[in-house]
């Protein structure tokens, strides 16, 4: 079982480690991840486990914990908890910075020949200048209480933080000035001059409060970065609609998105933005999705049309039925793995987090040997105890412990922005060292959606009777093509039959009886078990297979009735996402259940370094370890059911938006356009991301290293050089400062744009011919009788969008006669259709003239 907690009071990595120190300690906790930048902690428990008890132990930690609420309400923006914490540090900051700049004036200023008062001036007005230090350092320690607090509680529960040490450097400074206060009230009492001269230049009130105040400035800057890192979170959860326009019992009424039920039917008005996920009933509309996909060209939709949550209607209004509510819509489930991803570790963080478990005891540690060892050097109690304060008050936990987090955060959201979900930080650090990438080849690199390119009838088998003898058998089966021949059974109009006595057999294909005679679909092995294989049909399946088509042939008992051809188109950006890849290092592989042919033509099309055909399902898994076998570090990309083993397997497993929820759910990374350039645009994310994760901690321990040896005094000796408490406070908060601000870089992360490739024809052009098998004689059918080839001239059908006008329809009527060579072109701009006939091949030109006017061909 999986939980998100709220954890209030952490500051630095050291609460952080603190709070998932504790939990992990708690029997039947499997992992724990604490986000400091979110506030939050994702605990992985098994069932006997008590919520309760993780909250004890947070609890006994010193920090305060509780259960995420009701799922089906929308979520809390971190923006939310951010300018909360804003507001607290503005109004402490609005009452300490007056103070401290009055506090400083009233301790500072007859040094500095500064108009002074009488009344506070020399040994006689000691007494009064001392008492109004204190009087003004109190407010500024109430108000800042919040460091001793979770300071002191952290110390005494054995896991200090950097509120220890504020905490610690900040109280010497006060308890010392209040040791003075009493020492020079009791010289005045008794007219020692001199102890009053002693104490008057040791009072340290001053120094506390700047501490304090410097800390506070640089943690409002801090957050106030940190907000920043947040955004793309934020927007997700500001899109979220409050009320929905729901139909119950025939009654319109608005409602709250949290009492929305599956079932329930909900009108969607233009320009509304839609809560839930679920299915249209009735209405068309075109859906603007770019906040969920981050692709900019709206998607139409129409009845039976699934529409999910956070896209935006544009023009039309339809009802839809409620499929996914609460926290199984779309948008819930992208921003709680988004949040999963920024609490989950990067293994580049683990040494950062080692040395931040004990950076604060050292620390400590360091402040009291320092203080011993000058004091026998013989410096005395006020420079030793300068010194131990100002390495309390220097050293920066948070800088380490912010290094790979706050960069980890900012790159899923800027990848979430771009369409890329990533579910952890440990997969976006790995993605940059991925030696093999291996592609499922349907769904990933095609579109997933084989469509019927060629028909070939043998001895003038009808083509009505080839449709619906195939549609009636194939709409029993569960093959992958089986849906090619049915949506283009249904698109002619092709009858459903009867059938009887069904039958599959796994990797040849399936048969059926019809009015008593029995009809076999499938492949050239299921052909020669029944006794009617012809070798003369080759030279056809061959021929298809160059053309990455794959085959099947329709026969019964006797011989051989029809082939038909079935593609998968390319997808639009595969050639050129994989040539990238390539660029990047990568050798990229294909997988297939193809045969050798059509699997050759395929990876050759494509331009990918490997391909292994014929596979089984279980025969990628075995891939994957063989590679990883041979040290590489492997990313595997799927869409289906059975590449979820695989996926799994691999060091990287990246998913497809448009294929199974078991793909999805055993996936690292979700591409939501199910596009393979944004597979170029991750890679590139995650170098870019692993660069400025290593610039950050660089920078942390350099400061650390430096500004602590120039705290201990190291360079005194030699050069003089000794560094202010107050200097080291205000050096300490730009540190964590310097981290965010190089994190948000990544927010300036451009990603490539690979689409509108011209070069990829398509393979979906219907063509319907006759064989004269039997009788050795070749010729050309009639469609209806149907002609689509009739003295070597084809009908081609283009979809066209951007054609909105008669001045569309001229445009693109004059370019496609230009290339054709045929005055016969029809534009239908309702249809968004091209048609023309020509005696030759010229689909690419005309493509390329149509594209060329400014309209895409899809």
């Amino acid at each position: 079982m999986k939980n998100r907690f709220d954890v209030n009071g952490m500051t630095c990595s050291a609460c952080s480690l603190a709070v998932e120190k504790s939990v992990k300690k708690i029997d039947g906790v499997k992992d724990v991840n604490v986000s400091l930048l979110t506030n939050s902690m994702h605990v992985d428990y098994e069932d006997g486990v008590n919520p309760d008890s993780i909250i004890e132990a947070v609890q006994k930690a010193g920090y305060d914990a509780k259960l995420k609420g009701n799922t089906k309400e929308k979520s809390i923006s971190p923006r939310e908890v951010i300018d909360k914490e804003l507001e607290s540090l503005k109004k402490r900051l609005l009452v300490s910075i007056p103070l401290m700049i009055i506090l400083m004036y009233v301790a500072m200023g007859h040094m500095m020949n500064l108009p002074y008062p009488e009344l506070l001036s020399g040994v006689s007005g000691s007494g009064v200048m001392i008492f109004t230090q204190l009087l003004l350092t109190l407010p500024i320690l109430y108000v800042n209480r919040i460091y001793f607090i979770n300071g002191f509680k952290s110390l005494f529960n054995g896991s200090p933080n950097m509120d220890s040490l504020v905490a610690l450097g900040s109280s010497a400074g006060v308890v010392y000035g209040i040791f003075s206060t009493y020492m020079i009230l009791h010289g005045l009492g008794t007219n020692n001059q001199e102890m009053v001269h002693k104490y008057m230049h040791d009072i340290y009130y001053e120094s506390s409060a700047m501490i304090l105040t410097l800390i506070t400035v640089g943690k409002y800057l801090e957050t106030k970065s940190k907000q920043k890192t947040t955004d793309s979170i934020n927007k997700l959860i500001d899109i979220q609609p409050d009320f929905v326009l729901v139909i119950r019992n025939g009654i319109e009424e608005q409602i709250a998105v949290a009492d929305v039920m599956t079932d329930d039917l909900i009108r969607i008005k233009p320009g509304e933005r839609i809560a839930v996920d679920g299915v249209i009933v009735e209405g068309y509309s075109s859906l603007d999705q770019q906040a969920i996909t981050g692709e900019s060209i709206p998607v139409e939709v129409k009845e039976n049309d699934n529409v999910i949550s956070g896209s935006v209607n544009q023009n039309g209004s339809f009802i839809m039925k409620a499929t996914k509510v609460g926290e199984d819509t779309t948008i819930s489930k992208i921003i709680q793995l988004i949040e999963e991803a920024s609490a989950s570790k990067a293994p580049i963080s683990k040494m950062a987090d080692k040395i931040s478990s004990i950076f604060v005891p050292v620390v400590i540690g360091l402040s009291i040997l320092a203080f011993v060892v000058w004091m026998a050097l013989g410096y005395g109690f006020e420079f030793a105890f300068s010194i131990a304060v100002a390495v309390l008050v220097i050293s920066c936990p948070c800088a380490l412990g912010l290094a790979t987090p706050v960069a980890m955060m900012v790159a899923t959201g800027k990848a979430a922005d771009n369409g890329i979900i990533v579910k952890s930080a440990e997969a976006l650090e790995q993605l940059h060292n991925v030696d093999v990438m291996i592609f499922d080849k349907t769904g990933t690199i095609t579109k997933g959606k084989p469509v019927v390119t060629d028909i070939i009838s043998i001895d003038n088998f009808p083509y009505d009777k080839i449709l619906e003898i195939a549609y009636s058998i194939e709409n029993n089966s569960q093959q992958p093509l089986a849906s090619a021949i049915i949506n283009k059974a249904k698109e002619k109009g092709a009858k459903l039959l009867d059938i009887k006595n069904f039958e599959s057999f796994t990797g040849k294909g399936i048969k059926a009886d019809i009015d008593d005679i029995t009809y076999y679909i499938g492949n050239d092995k299921l052909m020669k078990d029944v006794g009617v294989y012809q070798a003369s049909l080759e030279e056809f399946a061959n021929d298809y297979s160059n053309q990455g088509k794959t085959s099947v042939f329709l026969f019964d008992a006797k011989k051989v009735l029809a082939i038909l051809a079935i593609s998968d188109s390319i997808k639009e950006t595969s050639i050129e996402a994989i040539k990238e890849i390539k660029k990047l290092g990568i050798k990229t592989v294909m997988l297939t259940g193809d045969n050798q042919l059509t699997a050759k033509s395929m990876a050759d099309k494509v331009g990918l370094d490997e391909f292994k055909a014929q596979l089984l399902p279980q025969d990628k898994d075995a891939i994957v370890s063989q590679y990883q076998s041979e040290g590489n570090i492997v990313a595997m990309v799927g869409d289906g059911i059975n590449d979820a083993p695989a996926l799994i397997r691999s060091d990287v497993g990246i998913g497809i938006a448009d294929g199974t929820d078991i793909a999805i759910d055993s996936a690292d990374l979700v591409l939501m356009k199910s596009d393979l350039q944004d597979i170029v645009n991750a890679v590139k994310l995650s170098k870019k991301t692993i660069v400025n994760v290593k610039e950050n901690l660089f920078w942390a321990f350099i400061y650390n290293v430096l500004a602590i040896h120039v705290a201990l005094g190291v360079f005194f000796i030699p050069f003089g050089l000794k560094l202010n408490p107050m200097i080291g406070a205000f050096a300490m908060s730009l540190s964590s400062v310097f981290v965010v601000s190089n994190a948000l870089r990544l927010k300036n992360f451009k990603p490539v744009n690979l689409r509108f490739n011209k070069d990829i024809e398509s393979d979906e052009i219907e063509k319907y011919s006759n064989l004269d098998l039997y009788d050795k004689e070749v010729k050309e059918e009639n469609k209806d009788n149907k002609i689509i080839q009739e003295e070597n001239n084809m009908k081609t059908v283009l979809n066209v969008q951007g054609m909105t006008c008669n001045h569309c329809k001229m445009r693109v009527e004059k370019a496609v006669k230009a290339v054709s060579g045929t005055e016969n072109v029809e534009v239908k701009l309702d249809e968004h259709q091209v048609v023309f006939e020509s005696n030759n091949d010229v689909t690419k030109e005309v493509v390329e003239a149509i594209t060329d006017a400014g309209y895409d061909v899809i």
